[in-house]
C-alpha cells in the first residue's frame, strides 16, 4: 500500500514515516509540505492513501481533498489536524474524507486504520 503524507510539519512527517515504516506492506512513497506540492505528488505517485493536514501553505488540505475526490473517489484520505473542530470534521467527511483524526489524541490510530485497510475493513 502506497502512502503520501501531506503536512507542513517536518516533525509530523518524520513521526508518521517512522511509525508507518514498521508496518509490512506499507510504503511512504512521498511527502508534501504545501497544497500545490500535495496535488502534484498525488497526481505523480498515485498513492492508495493520502494522510492530509488541513492547514497547509498555499491553501488548505480541504482544497487538496476536493481535488483528490474529483480525480479519484476511490482514494483513501485520512485527515489529521490540530484543529479538530466539528465544522472541519463535517466538511471533510462531506467532501469524501474517509477518516478525520486529531493529531494530539488520535495519532496512534493511523497505523491501526492502515492495517485495517490492508485487510479490507471499511471507513470511519
Amino acid at each position: 500500500m502506497k502512502v503520501l503524507i501531506a503536512d507542513d510539519s517536518e516533525h509530523v512527517c518524520r513521526s508518521l514515516t517512522a511509525l508507518l515504516s514498521r508496518i509490512d506492506g506499507i510504503e511512504v512513497t512521498g511527502q508534501a509540505a504545501e497544497v500545490s506540492e500535495a496535488i502534484n505528488k498525488y497526481q505523480e505517485l498515485k498513492p492508495d492513501v493520502i494522510i492530509l493536514d488541513i492547514r497547509m501553505p498555499g491553501g488548505s488540505g480541504i482544497d487538496v481533498l476536493r481535488h483528490i475526490k474529483k480525480d479519484n473517489v476511490n482514494s483513501v484520505v485520512i485527515i489529521v489536524t490540530n484543529y479538530p473542530y466539528p465544522q472541519y470534521r463535517k466538511k471533510c467527511l462531506e467532501l469524501g474524507a474517509n477518516f478525520f483524526f486529531d493529531k494530539s489524541t488520535d495519532f496512534d490510530k493511523i497505523p491501526i486504520v492502515l492495517k485495517q485497510l490492508q485487510n479490507g475493513v471499511g471507513n470511519k
